[in-house]
């Protein structure tokens, strides 16, 4: 009988309480869709479910992911979560594996390897950037995040993806980002008109050191904000590529998120660059704790 004990470990904590807190089950052949689903409901977070792979795939692993709602193809907080437990329980010792999802496949990486500072990376293919330039979508955009016009940097709002569409929009301070209050209940219907799965405002706090703070209101995942998403800051870094806030290299930018929540995360995104130095998408990651502690 197979062991489908589920373990919460906090995905890229930047502070006390902080974090994407993400309910993984490591042995969870034999778990229908269902049964994953009532995991997510029950503890109201996405939540990540390790299987055996198919042998075709080449990969070492396979993992499903389900926010209460529904499964989702691909959540990279709760991949980096789950290797961060395999790493744990000796079933993953080598510096890399790859990660069979239903996205397509994951490479994932540890750094650091046996340091106190070891974190765990994961590949995400080249960013696509679509602007919205209809001033009537903007004008609701800014609606729905309770801002004035005045509120927003002059720069374009991209619909951006690695994984899943995330909506750019560029807040003036760090202060403004934090007081957004936004009309929760129109975000589902405004994500749905312009092609997203949610909204990803953002603020610079230091182009020069790579210091970022953004905000995740998802479309429809059975909360209205996340602590830390992880495809949202891969997609912003190719959004922050095009607003030339970011050069094209290899040096982490550090995004924040979830302060204004009581849960400050912290991710790391950074472009990919094959041995030839050609670029190859990017990789993000951050620090991983058990829940418990």
């Amino acid at each position: 009988m197979q062991d489908h004990q589920v373990r919460t470990v906090n995905v890229f904590p930047g502070g006390a309480g902080g974090g994407n807190p993400a309910p993984i089950v490591l042995e969870a052949d034999g778990m229908g869709a269902e049964a994953m689903r009532e995991v997510a409901r029950q503890a109201g977070h996405e939540s990540g479910f390790v299987l055996a792979p198919d042998p075709a795939s080449g990969a070492q692993f396979r993992m499903r992911y389900f926010v209460p709602l529904h499964e989702m193809e691909m959540c990279g907080h709760a991949t980096v979560g789950a290797l961060w437990l395999l790493r744990r329980a000796g079933r993953w010792t080598t510096p890399s594996t790859l990660v069979e999802t239903a996205s397509g496949l994951v490479h994932g990486y540890v750094r650091n390897l046996d340091t106190a500072n070891e974190y765990v990376e994961i590949s995400q293919p080249e960013g696509k950037l679509q602007v919205i330039d209809d001033p009537a979508r903007i004008a609701e955009i800014a609606e729905v995040l309770r801002v004035s016009r005045d509120a927003l940097l002059p720069l374009p709002i991209l619909n951006a993806v690695t994984s899943r569409v995330k909506t750019l929009v560029g807040i003036r301070s760090v202060e403004a980002l934090d007081a957004l209050q936004p009309d929760f209940p129109r975000i589902e219907a405004l994500c749905a008109a312009i092609g997203s799965t949610g909204l990803y405002p953002f603020a610079v706090e230091s182009a020069g050191r790579r210091v970022f703070h953004a905000r995740q209101f998802p479309k429809s995942s059975g909360y209205p904000e996340d602590a830390a998403t992880r495809i949202a800051a891969a997609a912003l870094l190719f959004g922050l590529k095009e607003y030339k806030l970011v050069p094209h290299d290899a040096e982490v930018v550090t995004i924040h998120q979830g302060r204004s929540i009581g849960k400050p995360s912290e991710i790391w995104v950074r472009f990919n660059f094959d041995t030839e130095g050609q670029p190859g998408g990017c990789l993000l990651g951050g620090r991983v704790a058990d829940a418990a502690h």
